[in-house]
């Protein structure tokens, strides 16, 4: 399913307003149960399972995410390659968690296939809507660029990749608001 003129514009205009450039439509148009469809294909929507975050398990990656604004709608963090043929492309994350947001910090697990290259996003819908609302919804990515309100794109991949091992690997982020 191509993005809509209208998602396109969300997407964009988030990116602009530093909010949220995760790249993620409003609705992201394949189910989980199509994501999963083979053994070799590695998409999931998991449950936040911290034991494989535990000392001694891997390979993953333990994202702290700071600054949710509310304790109301989800969260969702999603981990991708690391490569710029698959960050923030639709259908192509790795791994997908979705929680009840709550205020202040959140921590997440998300189990990555081997050590490699990888990048995060993480979404917080604030009204619970599965909709991109550009004046409540916030975001964050791993490393946490800056986003340039003239620069209309998604930062690049090289701003967000960094390296996983055979453990585990700890990161922080932090959301953004418009408000």
């Amino acid at each position: 399913m191509a993005l809509t003129s209208r998602s396109k514009t969300l997407t964009c205009a988030l990116a602009a307003s530093g909010a949220l450039a995760l790249g993620l439509s409003a609705a992201d148009p394949a189910p989980a149960a199509a994501q999963a469809s083979s053994k070799s294909d590695y998409r999931n929507i998991i449950a936040n399972n911290m034991r494989a975050c535990a000392p001694g398990a891997g390979p993953a990656i333990r994202v702290t995410i700071n600054g949710v604004k509310a304790s109301r709608g989800t969260i969702r963090a999603q981990v991708y390659n690391g490569t710029s043929a698959e960050w923030l492309e639709t259908g192509k994350w790795l791994n997908r968690i979705e929680l009840p947001a709550r205020a202040g910090r959140m921590t997440v697990c998300l189990p990555v296939p081997a050590r490699g290259s990888y990048a995060v996003a993480v979404r917080h819908d604030v009204n619970g809507n599965g909709s991109t609302d550009l004046r409540s919804d916030g975001g964050a990515m791993s490393n946490n660029p800056s986003i340039n309100i003239f620069n209309l794109g998604k930062p690049g991949v090289d701003k967000t990749r960094f390296a996983v091992g055979d453990g585990v690997r700890a990161i922080a982020v932090t959301m953004k608001y418009m408000n």
